[in-house]
């Protein structure tokens, strides 16, 4: 299947810049305990889920760690234009990818368009209030030293707008929640250290291109240090990461439907004054 790119929208993410940061991680000491609760949390979702799939496809950046812990999946890069057949899979899964589309609802819609009737759409991006310790501490420090401001730290999607894409990209059934993680670091350094070690660098393509002044990192480590510290240990610097999970289901005449307005039998008036004359 195809999609053509949208000439006209704009472009958050510089992919070649990504793809820089994802290799180097993944060929040093990746970071990988986020990916390890997401997998987690996408294994316990299927476990409740009273089916068995068995043509899965795995939409991520982190190809060798999904396909690890989904052997038999196959696994698609998350390029612009997805190399997912029409039909083909009854499982597909977006893992932890998909806060670095420029078109989120078109990368949902091919995965969608990938699944037979009936087949389920699960993906899990960070979104919320991801690192928003770290966005507030570098945005005072840049204001105070240089007057402005510049892009730092992705922006997140809220879990209700990431849910309504789930609608937009033509799922059934859909439903969005969240999981949230917190860790402690020693210091922002530590926490800039495990982002690039996660390959979760700043890859925006309005980004910066020069090196920074240094005194924008020693007042941002000091916001961190006195507005976000950790609650077990004072002395370090807390970090929120929110995992959002996605579930939605290529639509089928076969799953429930909710009721046509003016169909009920008994109005929901009726239903409180009978309980109410009973009590």
């Amino acid at each position: 299947m195809s999609s053509s790119p949208d000439i006209n929208r704009p472009v958050l993410t510089d992919r070649p810049a990504l793809n820089r940061q994802r290799n180097r991680a993944l060929h040093g000491q990746w970071v990988d305990f986020l990916h390890q609760l997401a997998a987690d949390e996408v294994e316990d979702r299927l476990a409740e889920i009273n089916r068995r799939f068995t043509r899965t496809a795995i939409v991520t950046g982190f190809p060798d760690f999904w396909a690890q812990r989904f052997p038999e999946a196959q696994i698609v890069a998350d390029d612009e234009v997805l190399s997912l057949g029409a039909q083909s899979f009854d499982l597909v899964i977006h893992a932890m990818s998909l806060h670095w589309a420029d078109d989120p609802v078109g990368q949902i819609v091919q995965c969608r368009r990938a699944l037979c009737e009936d087949g389920l759409f699960l993906g899990t991006c960070f979104g919320g209030q991801s690192l928003h310790e770290l966005r507030a501490a570098l945005a005072q420090a840049e204001a105070a030293v240089t007057g402005g401001l510049s892009p730092r730290v992705l922006p997140m999607g809220e879990i209700r707008d990431l849910g309504g894409l789930l609608h937009r990209a033509g799922l059934a059934l859909p439903v969005a929640d969240l999981v949230q993680q917190r860790a402690s670091y020693q210091s922002l350094i530590h926490l800039a250290h495990d982002l690039r070690a996660m390959g979760e660098a700043n890859a925006m393509q309005n980004r910066i291109r020069h090196t920074s002044r240094r005194e924008i990192f020693l007042r941002a480590a000091a916001y961190m240090a006195e507005h976000y510290p950790d609650r077990d240990d004072p002395s370090r610097i807390a970090a929120t990461f929110d995992l959002v999970f996605l579930t939605g289901w290529a639509p089928s005449e076969t799953q429930p439907k909710p009721l046509r307005p003016g169909s009920a039998h008994a109005s929901l008036a009726d239903a409180l004054n009978e309980i109410r004359n009973k009590s």
